[in-house]
């Protein structure tokens, strides 16, 4: 599978790469500048020199050319930088996996975007695209960290069945995760909400939790 990231050079986008690419995925990681993203790829692949990992670095438009296109981008910037690749993601399955958080002390909150949820914008800016929510609840330096043992259920939402099988089969791929179908996108707002539950309680006891959830 080759996955683009667009926006991917920050912490969740390179975690989401270096672990996909570690189980098994080809991965262009996205930037407006090519040169930043060939930059941020050459210098976390030189934390693994060991590892054989399939990730490159190239501007938004050619990680919008992958197969499956994963939204790693700002919140706020998420649904301008979809529209103007809406065209080329038309038919994909496009993942969002921003959250809208805000920090207030040592509390992080959530906020409410226009649509509802970030992944509501992100359908809506590219109307076409099969989009689904998911990889929100994992902590970015856990996920870069390829040395770092995984164990978490990664929730995933979305109104169109390939999105949430294709999804699915991504979060898979990576060794500790285990995808459970939410649901429609209209769960994505809860889903989004809660991250800020998670990074407040990382914050408070100095973590790196993962979400588990029992019964299932």
């Amino acid at each position: 599978m080759h996955v683009g990231i667009i926006g991917g050079t920050g912490p969740a986008g390179r975690g989401l790469a270096v672990r996909l690419a570690a189980g098994g995925s080809q991965v262009t990681i996205g930037s407006r500048d090519a040169e930043r993203a060939a930059g941020v790829v050459s210098a976390t692949l030189a934390r693994w020199p060991d590892r054989t990992l399939a990730v490159e670095g190239a501007a938004n438009p050619v990680a919008a050319d992958a197969e499956v296109v994963v939204v790693a981008t700002p919140w706020d910037s998420a649904p301008a930088t979809v529209r103007a690749l809406a065209d080329a993601l038309a038919g994909k399955v496009v993942v969002s996996m921003a959250n809208a958080l805000v920090k207030d002390g040592r509390e992080m909150l959530a906020l409410v975007p226009p649509r509802g949820s970030v992944a509501a914008a992100v359908q809506a800016a590219a109307p076409a695209a099969l989009v689904a929510a998911s990889f929100h609840h994992l902590p970015a330096a856990e996920m870069e960290d390829l040395d770092a043992g995984l164990g978490a259920d990664v929730l995933v939402c979305s109104d169109h069945r390939e999105a949430t099988e294709a999804t699915m089969a991504l979060v898979h791929s990576i060794e500790g995760l285990r995808p459970l179908d939410a649901g429609s996108l209209n769960q994505a707002a809860a889903i989004e909400a809660f991250t800020a539950v998670c990074v407040t309680l990382n914050i408070r006891y100095r973590a790196h939790s993962t979400l588990a959830l029992a019964g299932i």
